[in-house]
């Protein structure tokens, strides 16, 4: 079972509504959302690995939030986006790529190292950062979760990814894993599109090298499949 990002994330209102995607917009590595606290993720977790269903968590480990006055998060954390500077980490400007915006989606220096629609994107080759995002998903990990489905990920250098995802603890026996499984790991890319071009040139680098791939080619194949009554 995947479930949505479990750290806290910005609140957003947009026409007195909280949008889906401010779940993707990082304030903090702290387990608070409006889906409830670390406690209750954890009780849920546990519960799953008792009926024998494993849960996978969507992780956003390529930036923070974009720009916010006066930002809030989910956990009542504050933040200072426009400076960079997330103090519940903590993050400062200085492990942040510098500010530049997406121009050239057929340059993979551009697409890994630039803000993806504005959101600050973290240097995933700092030793802090990355030490800072293992912590994260090692948490996960003693919650008892199975994997994660990494958000973004050809936004990312696969030389970067790589000691991040060696870094993560085993699966630990007390939730049922066998000894020294690892975590299991799938990337989204997205692929389908105006995009596909896109994933040529970032994305496929990643294809059999740190884990599973996972589109949205495959996803409209099978929906075009039951729709057309067509076997698969």
């Amino acid at each position: 079972m995947q479930v949505s990002p479990v750290n806290e994330n910005l609140v957003v209102m947009s026409d007195g509504n909280r949008p889906w995607w401010e779940r993707y917009q990082p304030i903090s590595y702290n387990i608070t959302t409006r889906s409830g606290n670390k406690a209750q993720f954890k009780d849920m977790v546990t519960r799953c690995n008792q009926k024998g269903v494993r849960v996978y968590v969507d992780v956003v480990l390529n930036h923070m939030s974009g720009d916010m006055r006066n930002a809030r998060g989910t956990a009542g954390s504050t933040a200072d986006p426009v400076n960079k500077d997330y103090p519940a980490v903590p993050f400062d400007s200085r492990h942040f790529h510098t500010s530049c915006g997406i121009q050239d989606y057929q340059d993979a220096n551009q697409v890994r190292n630039c803000e993806l629609v504005g959101l600050h994107d973290l240097d995933q080759s700092s030793t802090y950062v990355r030490r800072k995002l293992v912590d994260f998903l090692d948490t996960l990990v003693d919650c008892g979760v199975a994997g994660f489905r990494i958000d973004a990920v050809k936004h990312m250098s696969p030389s970067d990814l790589g000691p991040i995802y060696d870094a993560v603890k085993n699966l630990s026996s007390v939730n049922g894993f066998k000894d020294g499984a690892r975590p299991f790991f799938y990337q989204e890319v997205i692929d389908l599109g105006a995009s596909e071009p896109r994933y040529s040139v970032a994305g496929k680098p990643f294809a059999g090298l740190l884990g599973d791939l996972v589109g949205y080619q495959c996803h409209e194949a099978v929906l075009t499949t039951f729709q057309t009554h067509r076997l698969l």
